[in-house]
């Protein structure tokens, strides 16, 4: 004979429900390798422009620490992997003693507070021009074909572009040498890869294959996540409706699967229980509203971005000047 359950047990049992309808998908805790994260809202990388001279500054202490909560996960913003990679003004690197010594602060103002800091590294190929290569050089790529010029994001600027160097089949490993010494100063490792986005003239004839073939071929390798810039985001400025998924991709990597591209609250917790994701990047939320985690949570307004300050050199407006929910009170 079943019995009836008491009023305790109807009491727990409608808390339970309760819970679970406010649950919120991206500050759910999340185990990513060997680390621990408190919630799934990831800092994207993002190109600064303040590391003056190719060496990470002061100012760039508080910028991440501003975004660091206890158990959340920050990528840098991409790093140099040698003096012939670079295509920005003032980008950090990671070649160098110096360039190292100057990424320590900021890295344990990270672990201060309990954040995890990954790095990324990157080389510019193309994206450049002899202005930014050593003696004038000409920058390397897999091609000689000439990059078109283009409006920078701040629609005023125009980005002028060297025409490159092919690079022969035995300078290859001495990229990938490159690569390779660089993340052992960074130590750990995770790939970003967008195959169905045009940037810089990079559009492939089967993006779904390419990054169906890329998702399959990295678990052989044992890395930590895929970061992968969603379909809609053909251009850097915003969404379009598109017929490609990165469900193919996320199915195939077997390791931590990190989305990005025009996200906000609403689809980043339906990427989370839909179980598109594991984790979600935001780049210009996170960068205008330093505590988005805490944001989200309340589900309260976000600061607006200025597109005007993203590629400035200046130290503190639009780096670390936005405010936090507490100096709005």
């Amino acid at each position: 004979m079943a019995l009836a359950p008491t009023t305790n047990e109807r009491n727990a049992a409608t808390d339970h429900d309760n819970n679970k309808k406010h649950v919120i998908p991206l500050l759910t805790p999340y185990e990513m390798a060997n680390f621990q994260l408190s919630h799934r809202v990831v800092l994207a990388p993002l190109t600064r422009q303040r590391a003056y001279a190719h060496v990470p500054r002061p100012h760039t202490i508080l910028y991440y620490s501003q975004r660091t909560t206890k158990g959340g996960l920050l990528i840098s913003e991409a790093a140099a992997v040698s003096e012939t990679s670079i295509g920005y003004p003032d980008i950090p690197g990671m070649w160098t003693t110096e360039q190292v010594e100057a990424w320590k602060p900021i890295v344990d103002a990270v672990h201060a507070k309990g954040g995890i800091f990954f790095c990324q590294i990157w080389h510019g190929g193309r994206v450049s021009n002899t202005g930014f290569q050593p003696n004038g050089i000409a920058p390397v790529s897999s091609t000689d074909k000439g990059l078109t010029s283009q409006i920078r994001s701040n629609d005023l600027d125009v980005a002028q572009y060297s025409p490159p160097r092919r690079l022969r089949t035995d300078e290859i490993p001495l990229i990938v040498n490159e690569f390779r010494l660089a993340a052992r100063k960074a130590i750990k490792a995770g790939i970003r890869l967008s195959p169905f986005a045009n940037y810089a003239e990079a559009e492939d004839s089967n993006p779904k294959a390419l990054g169906l073939y890329l998702a399959e071929s990295l678990n052989k390798y044992g890395i930590a996540y895929c970061h992968v810039i969603e379909p809609r985001m053909e251009t850097l400025e915003e969404k379009f409706e598109c017929p490609h998924s990165l469900v193919p991709m996320r199915n195939a990597f077997n390791g931590t699967f990190i989305v990005a591209g025009g996200y906000v609250r609403e689809d980043g917790n339906n990427a989370i229980a839909e179980n598109r994701a594991d984790l979600v990047a935001y780049g210009r939320w996170f960068l205008a509203n330093p505590d988005l985690p805490r944001r989200f949570e309340l589900n309260v307004p976000l600061n607006k971005y200025n597109r005007d300050t993203f590629y400035t050199s200046d130290p503190v407006i639009g780096y670390t000047d936005y405010p936090f929910l507490e100096a709005e009170a």
